[in-house]
């Protein structure tokens, strides 16, 4: 009896033990559904969007010239999409044994798979096996971050799930094979079998199909061209899941693994660079902004541009000669110094036909001067804020006079860059030799609410006058404005008043033609007709005569300034033909004196250069306008002598009648060269008190170097005019 009541008592323990067991297995299993529940209600709330675009890549965008010639690829990695009818079954088998045998078998997510992958890594003691579907991974590459977190894992199975409910399992599994990405810059099985092979995906043998299979595991590791020993033991291990699975023979294993590994290194070679770099940078900014960097390079977009090749050549041609810089140097960044930014457009809608943002391009989508550089525009940006709004508000001409005479206004007292003054001067001539004061006067006559109103309806948005001043006459900004804005401006002086938005897009379709969208230019009316004409003709006495002469061209209408700061730290041209307009910027990334340097030497000689080639115009110099003559006195400028197509100016009480003058009458004079020889059409003027100027010394004199007669630069000799007391132009 006590026999059986000890049997009963350990049977009744036993089952209070398996009860109490059943139900904690019941409460882990609630308990841990519901956190699991939780968290993927959670993780769901901020699930990536399912952009079909992702899967279906269309390959590189492609840039086209304004003539639809294609010029650029933009691509991050090698890609070459496959049709799924278009791969091999041997290929695909490959895949399969590989990745996901089961594939056909489940929906999205394997959870045998996950089973025997955690049995596997807790026996082996390490992680051997994965249990993720090719589903899966397709999610986890295209959607979703690599890192290894819970979160990612729940978003990559609910993502999984929604792609299986939403398309074939083909269409899955063409998508895998077109986004695994298999080293070697290599995106896609058809890329793969291109850079390892050098064959179609066609071509692969079975030896080759196994390898491509076992690289997306671990591209780099098991890369041919890196470890090759690696990669052949990778792909035996593919051979070997494909006899498990029944898609090849042992014998057809044997037969593979005794292929000798036989690869063509740098079959495809990648390399993501493209020709007119700053201009594509340009280009990718303004496209990448709007549709994203995965649309844009993967995304198969063709953006038709305004870019001309020929012009663009001729702009990095100009930059890329030392000779045309003062000097040349690397700073503590290895950066050629000075730098340089050239911009040219067609004035007509302000597109851009060539961009040259630097002397060098080191990096894609890095900092293009022509674009981002915000510099002191100097004597550049009288046209814009003094002379222009004088003629369109203030009812003045070229021909209107201004007094050159000291005047302060408050704490601020002007002066010239040469520290002279010259009485009663022209506008034309005020803006032709770049006389600081009478600018400042213009400015304040206008008033600077109303210049600035003036010059932000150009672009200038950027400048307000909490922060200004008169000085900004002379062109000294608070932030400064940048060579694409100098070229903007300066076009509506060119297109008779009207301003239009600098554009480098003419319009982006997709690869079967869809139109996404179309360039409109944006235009606007900023000042009448009449004052740009009146500026046209103040600008061409800047390159005929003033100081901006380096830029002339024979038989063509050149109108521009030139700028250049204090010390010589930013030189700017800024100058147009009927047909374009085209912008030069030279200095330092940070501003540095650059002896010697000025707008009217450097800066339009490389102007001159680009249009010639942009053009296609021979060079071919100016007929000279006289001979020198030695002795005869000129002043700086001969109010005597009326301009073409201008009224005469006035005539000072002091100056000689010209029967008096000795010889022949002399023209004005033209603006002096940069330091180095005389041109032959330059006049010398001789020192008063100095050595009479003869035949014999004359050479002497040609060789010594003069001054250069630029704002910002002192004159390195001055002397008066016996006659009229006004600035003599003077060469030794």
């Amino acid at each position: 009896m006590k026999r059986r009541r000890k049997i009963k008592k350990r049977k009744k323990s036993w089952f209070n033990i398996l009860q109490i067991i059943v139900v904690l297995f019941f409460l882990l299993f609630f308990v841990t559904g519901g956190v699991a529940s939780g968290l993927a209600y959670v993780y769901a709330r901020d699930l990536p969007a399912l952009n079909v675009d992702k899967l279906n890549h269309e390959g590189p965008s492609v840039l086209y010239d304004v003539y639809g010639k294609p010029f650029a690829e933009l691509k991050i990695e090698n890609f070459l999409p496959v049709k799924f009818a278009d791969v091999p079954k041997m290929v695909k088998e490959s895949f399969l044994a590989a990745e996901d045998a089961r594939f056909y078998q489940h929906r999205g997510v394997d959870f045998w798979a996950i089973l025997r992958s955690v049995w596997a890594n807790i026996s082996h003691q390490k992680i051997v096996q994965g249990g993720s579907t090719i589903t899966q991974q397709l999610v986890k590459n295209t959607f979703l971050t690599p890192e290894r977190t819970l979160k990612r894992k729940i978003q990559e199975v609910i993502l999984a799930l929604q792609l299986e409910h939403h398309y074939s399992k083909e269409e899955i599994f063409l998508a895998y094979l077109n986004n695994a990405y298999f080293g070697e810059h290599a995106r896609g099985v058809g890329a793969a079998a291109e850079t390892y092979f050098k064959k179609n995906i066609n071509d692969l043998t079975l030896a080759e199909a196994a390898l491509l299979a076992g690289l997306p595991q671990a591209p780099s590791y098991y890369s041919p061209f890196r470890n090759p020993q690696a990669a052949i033991v990778r792909r035996n291990s593919v051979l070997d899941l494909m006899v498990k699975h029944e898609y090849i023979t042992a014998q057809e294993r044997e037969q593979a693994e005794q292929k000798p590994l036989k690869v063509h290194k740098n079959a495809t070679s990648f390399s993501s660079s493209y020709p007119y770099p700053y201009f594509v940078d340009y280009v990718v900014q303004k496209v990448g902004d709007k549709y994203g960097e995965e649309y844009l390079y993967h995304g198969g977009l063709r953006v038709y541009t305004t870019l001309n090749q020929n012009m663009q050549k001729a702009v990095e041609k100009a930059v890329s000669k030392s000779v045309n810089f003062p000097f040349t140097t690397r700073d503590n960044r290895q950066n050629l110094q000075p730098q340089a930014a050239i911009v040219v457009l067609d004035p007509q809608d302000n597109a851009i036909r060539a961009l040259v943002g630097g002397r060098e391009h080191t990096t894609n989508l890095g900092y293009n001067r022509a674009t981002m550089a915000y510099r002191q525009p100097g004597s550049a940006f009288k046209p814009i804020i003094a002379y222009a709004p004088a003629i369109e508000y203030l009812n003045m001409t070229p021909n209107s006079v201004i007094n050159d005479t000291p005047v302060s206004y408050g704490d601020y007292h002007p002066k010239n860059y040469d520290g002279w003054h010259r009485g009663t001067v022209t506008l034309k001539d005020a803006l032709a030799y770049s006389i600081n004061v009478p600018a400042v006067k213009l400015l304040n006559q206008v008033g600077l609410t109303q210049a600035i109103a003036f010059a932000s309806q150009m672009g200038f948005t950027d400048i307000k006058q909490t922060r200004e001043g008169l000085s900004i006459a002379l062109g000294g900004l608070h932030k400064g404005v940048t060579p694409l804005q100098m070229a903007a401006a300066y076009a509506a002086f060119a297109n008779k008043g009207i301003y239009t938005a600098p554009t480098a897009i003419i319009r982006i379709t997709r690869a079967n033609g869809t139109i996404l969208e179309e360039t409109k230019p944006v235009s606007r009316r900023v000042m009448t007709p009449h004052t740009t004409q009146m500026m046209t003709e103040m600008l061409h006495a800047v390159v005929n005569y003033g100081t901006g002469t380096r830029a002339r061209i024979f038989n063509q209408d050149v109108a521009g300034k030139t700028g250049t700061t204090d010390q010589g730290k930013d030189i700017w041209f800024c100058g147009y033909t009927p047909h374009l307009v085209g912008v030069v910027w030279m200095g330092w990334d940070i501003p540095r004196y650059m002896p010697g340097a000025s707008g009217g030497k450097y800066g339009a000689s490389i102007w001159r250069q680009v249009m010639l080639d942009s053009l296609g115009i021979k060079d071919r110099a100016e007929k000279p306008r006289r001979k020198i003559i030695p002795e005869a006195p000129q002043p700086l400028y001969n109010p005597a002598i009326p301009e073409k197509g201008s009224e005469p100016l006035p005539e000072p009480s002091t100056e000689p009648s010209p029967e008096s003058l000795p010889g022949p009458l002399p023209e004005p004079l033209p603006e002096p060269m940069p330091p180095g020889p005389l041109e032959p059409n330059e006049i010398i003027t001789p020192q008063p008190g100095g050595p009479k100027t003869t035949e014999k010394n004359l050479p002497e004199i040609q060789e010594k170097k003069e001054e250069i007669w630029e704002e910002g630069t002192p004159a390195r000799l001055k002397v008066k005019s016996l006659s009229d007391k006004k600035f003599n132009r003077v060469y030794w």
